[in-house]
């Protein structure tokens, strides 16, 4: 009795190494991603935890129900894993100055403008409620707007942005009040502001060109 009851826990542990086996080579076949790996290794871990549960008197449905439950698990927090790259924003850089932007098209042969260059900008100035209040696309405005890197032609923010970008490059920059129009806003004399004193701005802007100013 106690040889049939070794040699069937023995081909049941050989049942469970062979599909933990299969399993982990089909694994392995995918790319190596952390989704595969995460999955890899929760199924190891739920077919080792089910070996040792495994008694002489499981039948085969037992068996066969506690690999499926680990299969499902595995699956689960494989499908949870890939979701979390798919959620991420793009990465928030700062200048020294202090606007916050997102590159939102990259450009990486490019050249950064230098002070004192003449740079071609398109843009879209929006107040932080999305409502746009200047674009060069808009009516009346030629494509591009250009101006020197460091002059007094646009806000202290979209100087300071544009400097730390790539040609080709477009960012969409998030721009303070003291380095926009501070305490002031653009008002009319009736009190009416197109852009309200303390106001943070957000802006869209692709790097067209640069280049030496001529002497």
């Amino acid at each position: 009795t106690k040889d049939k009851a070794k040699s069937k826990s023995t081909i049941s542990n050989q049942t469970l190494s062979h599909i933990s086996y299969r399993i982990s080579q089909a694994a392995l076949m995918q790319p190596k991603t952390m989704v595969s790996k995460v999955a890899l290794v929760t199924l190891v871990f739920c077919m080792a935890t089910s070996a040792n549960a495994f008694s002489i008197n499981s039948d085969r449905r037992t068996f066969m129900n506690k690999i499926t439950s680990a299969t499902t698990a595995a699956v689960g927090i494989a499908s949870t894993a890939a979701v979390a790259p798919a959620l991420a924003g793009p990465e928030i850089l700062n200048t020294e100055n202090g606007v916050k932007y997102a590159v939102t098209k990259p450009s990486e042969k490019g050249a950064y403008p230098q002070a004192g260059d003449i740079v071609a900008i398109e843009y879209t100035g929006y107040l932080v409620n999305g409502q746009i209040f200047d674009a060069t696309h808009g009516e009346g405005k030629k494509n591009a707007l250009l101006f020197k890197i460091g002059s007094t032609a646009v806000i202290p923010g979209l100087n300071d942005v544009v400097a730390n970008m790539r040609v080709g490059q477009k960012v969409q920059a998030i721009i303070p009040p003291t380095m926009a129009f501070g305490d002031e806003g653009i008002c009319l004399e009736n009190g009416e502001c197109l852009i309200k004193p303390g106001s943070t701005l957000v802006y869209d802007v692709l790097l067209k060109k640069t280049s030496i100013p001529p002497p």
